[in-house]
């Protein structure tokens, strides 16, 4: 059953100065409660996002990037701890009631899953999925109030699909064609602010080149800003024009994505650049690169920086860094004690994982200021992705 929004959380999110950012996070800090205490998955993450910019944000699984990508929807499970800011046109998220909430989504700012086949809902005809999300905001999108079906069969088309499809179960699709009517979905209501949460997960390289270019293309064409998720640093280099990674639930790198691709400041983008293979290269065959070890426990992270277990380029001082991003280059920062000409801050004595845990970064100035924590009705259905809500809560 459709429901309308409130009508007094009716409209955009807030319009920000011209020369501000579109969306701007400050702070983020994201725990999960578990019965053997909290997990600190996202740890102070800060970044800013222009409108009509892209920016890739790349890592290995666990480093927080998915958990990032729900914070800023309000999308995580109830009873998640969420603290810092998320301004979007200078409107925090976090603290939007409910009714404004369900405004805001799909019409300022709308999510690509990972995973077409289990974010559609399995009995729902693909075109009554992303009719849905039009019923649900009646007079956005560029359709306006125009017959929903016509609008549906616009979308379809506008990704490479015939408008027939709308009549097919997403069983009936390929993975290409079912990411392909997500992102019919996700620009029903033209969004300012997309979030492409590793969309080209578990396709072959040819379909992933398709949706690629076709992510590119409608970014250029409506001028959205994409926040791209992912994995695969080429990917993201070929496609964003920034580039920021994560470790450990923070950024380490942050800079144009050429620039970090090609010549990366912190070891774990090298790392993670080399270990894709040179094709034609008997070098990288007989020797393949790769990152000996396996991601920190978030609940037991090492002191000083957390990568230092791992690091090729690891110091003495390493273990006793208080890591944060410092300048390295133009345009570019970067959380290593290379980029330092001196001695970097030490960490405090006694702060047990203090490159950045919950109780120490936590602390810093203005952590718990920005907000409350997203769980009031930010989990409800709007969490149950791949549930019978999956297609309707998100809109």
């Amino acid at each position: 059953m459709s429901v309308a929004p409130d009508t007094e959380a009716a409209g955009r999110a807030g319009e920000a100065a011209p020369d501000a950012p579109l969306l701007s996070v400050r702070d983020l800090h994201v725990s999960y409660r578990t019965g053997s205490g909290p997990i600190p998955a996202v740890r102070g993450v800060s970044f800013d996002l222009a409108a009509g910019e892209t920016l890739g944000l790349a890592g290995e699984s666990g480093c927080g990037k998915s958990t990032l990508a729900g914070a800023i929807m309000r999308l995580l499970p109830k009873g998640t701890k969420v603290t810092g800011e998320v301004l979007l046109g200078g409107e925090d998220v976090l603290e939007m009631k409910p009714g404004r909430l369900r405004a805001v989504r799909w019409t300022d700012m709308a999510i690509v899953f990972q995973g077409a086949l289990h974010t559609l809902n399995p009995v729902q005809r693909v075109g009554r999925q992303i009719g849905e999300a039009l019923e649900l905001h009646p007079g956005e999108g560029g359709g306006g109030r125009r017959r929903v079906p016509d609008r549906v069969g616009e979308l379809l088309e506008l990704v490479g699909l015939p408008a027939r499809r709308a009549e097919d179960y997403p069983h009936q699709l390929s993975g290409g064609q079912r990411q392909r009517v997500l992102i019919a979905l996700a620009l029903a209501c033209d969004p300012r602010l997309l979030v492409a949460d590793e969309p080209t997960t578990a396709l072959d390289v040819m379909v992933q080149a398709q949706v690629l270019r076709l992510l590119r293309d409608l970014q250029a064409t409506f001028g959205l800003a994409v926040l791209f998720i992912t994995h695969d640093l080429s990917t993201l280099a070929a496609v964003c024009r920034r580039l920021a990674v994560m470790y450990a639930g923070r950024i380490v790198e942050d800079g144009p994505s050429g620039d970090v691709f090609a010549s990366p400041a912190h070891p774990y983008t090298r790392a993670l650049a080399a270990a894709f293979p040179v094709i034609g290269d008997p070098a990288f065959r007989m020797n393949p690169s790769g990152l000996a070890g396996d991601p920190p426990d978030p609940r037991d992270l090492p002191s000083g920086c957390p990568f230092h277990p791992r690091c090729p380029d690891v110091r003495p001082v390493c273990s006793r860094a208080a890591v944060e991003l410092w300048p390295a280059g133009r345009g570019r920062q970067a959380a290593c004690v290379r980029m330092l000409d001196g001695e970097p801050p030490l960490v405090a004595a006694g702060a047990a994982g203090a490159s950045g845990s919950t109780s120490g970064a936590a602390a810093s100035e203005g952590a718990g200021e920005g907000g409350a924590a997203g769980s009031d009705g930010a989990g409800a259905p709007d969490a149950a992705v791949g549930s019978d809500a999956a297609g309707r809560a998100a809109p």
